[in-house]
């Protein structure tokens, strides 16, 4: 083959059909700014722009169109979130399985007089639930959790831990970047203050765009993280305090919005619940046949129950670069190795530092393509 793609949990090859139709027609065909003129081609513009936060509305079972934000991604949503709700002397919560887009705000904030707990996951990346609650203080404004992990797949129990916060009066972040068009986000059951979602990923759309719905009751304990203009309110140089005005300055990726909406439909059409199974049967063959390589140890939950198609490899006697660069040289194979940019969820699993070789499926993959990653894998493994 001359390529196999297992970098989904990065950004997903290939991205939805009309995609790149949808962008390439906005340059092309409209090209105008949003929010400022009143002609014919901004005017349609605003309409796919308001019609892709229903579509996000509709994703989340979200109800109010003009608290969907639209940032470039979720790392910026999640920036976003917690500058601009978190301050000194304030404490929140975090698991062990986070991500940098977590940690690294987090570390800077905790610079400036926040503080945080980490709460511990087990070596296969799942959390107990209880282990909050254990961790609450009375300064604690905030738990931010991921929904799946980026490095082994695990899936976290956030519809209990959004339960937790509803009832301690806690705000819920939840960055769903791994998981939202494969996991089911129900903002009526989830209890979430905010919700952040990225468009590159599992919505299948381009990179630059991402955003974050969020209550009226968070908005407004919020102080925007980027002000400038907005298209409204011009004569006042106050920040509007209306939503989505108020944490969206400045020109917004359109190209990418645009983008956004057909892959969204595209979701849509498959549903997610199929996009799941699928990417499951082909995650479910592919741990099973890992399994029995000798040298190979595979990072979290060995089976698909309470997982996502993100799947961790660490060859334990051999340099796992030196392994992916053979996957890709040789057969065409991409993955991504090392620490994922998540080094605590490799501390967690074991395999720090020396990261592991991860293999992150679509259901846009075959089965063809997943046994011949692992008739890659034991080729090479039978080398050394």
């Amino acid at each position: 083959m001359d390529r196999v793609y297992l970098d989904n949990a990065a950004t997903s090859y290939p991205k939805a059909p009309g995609v790149g139709e949808a962008v390439k027609r906005f340059i092309d065909d409209i090209g105008c700014n949003i929010k400022r003129g009143v002609y014919k081609s901004s005017l349609s513009a605003e309409e796919i722009v308001f019609d892709t936060r229903e579509q996000i509305c509709r994703l989340f079972n979200f109800d109010k169109a003009e608290n969907v934000i639209f940032t470039q991604n979720i790392t910026q949503s999640l920036n976003f979130l917690m500058k601009g709700f978190l301050k000194r002397g304030d404490h929140c919560i975090v698991s062990s399985m986070e991500h940098n887009a977590v940690m690294r705000p987090l570390a800077q904030l905790n610079a400036e007089g926040v503080e945080f707990s980490r709460i511990q996951c087990d070596s296969f990346g799942r959390l107990n639930p209880e282990d909050i609650t254990e961790q609450i203080k009375s300064n604690t404004k905030a738990v931010i959790m991921t929904h799946a992990s980026n490095v082994c797949g695990t899936v976290l129990p956030i519809y209990d831990i959004g339960k937790i916060c509803k009832e301690k009066g806690i705000r819920f972040i939840v960055d769903s970047a791994q998981s939202a068009g494969t996991l089911e986000l129900d903002w009526k059951r989830l209890n979430a203050d905010a919700i952040a979602f990225t468009g590159h990923k599992g919505l299948l759309g381009p990179q630059g765009i991402g955003g974050f719905v969020v209550s009226d009751e968070m908005a407004n304990e919020m102080s925007p993280y980027i002000t400038g203009g907005t298209g409204s309110f011009s004569d006042s140089e106050e920040q509007p305090e209306h939503l989505p005005d108020k944490f969206e300055s400045g020109t917004s990726n359109i190209p990418g919005i645009f983008g956004l909406n057909t892959a969204l439909k595209y979701v849509f059409s498959i549903e997610t619940e199929n996009i799941r199974l699928n990417e499951m049967k082909l995650t479910g063959t592919f741990i099973s046949e890992v399994s029995d390589i000798k040298g190979v140890m595979l990072a979290g939950i060995k089976g698909t129950t309470g997982r996502t198609a993100v799947v961790s490899l660490d060859f334990k006697d051999l340099d796992n670069a030196e392994i992916a660069y053979i996957l890709d040289k040789e057969y065409g194979i991409a993955t991504r190795c090392g620490l994922h940019c998540a080094p605590s969820a490799h501390k967690t699993l074991g395999t720090f530092p020396q990261g592991t070789v991860r293999f992150s499926f679509s259901h846009f993959n075959t089965m063809e393509e997943v046994r011949y990653t692992v008739d890659a894998i034991n080729r090479i493994i039978k080398r050394y």
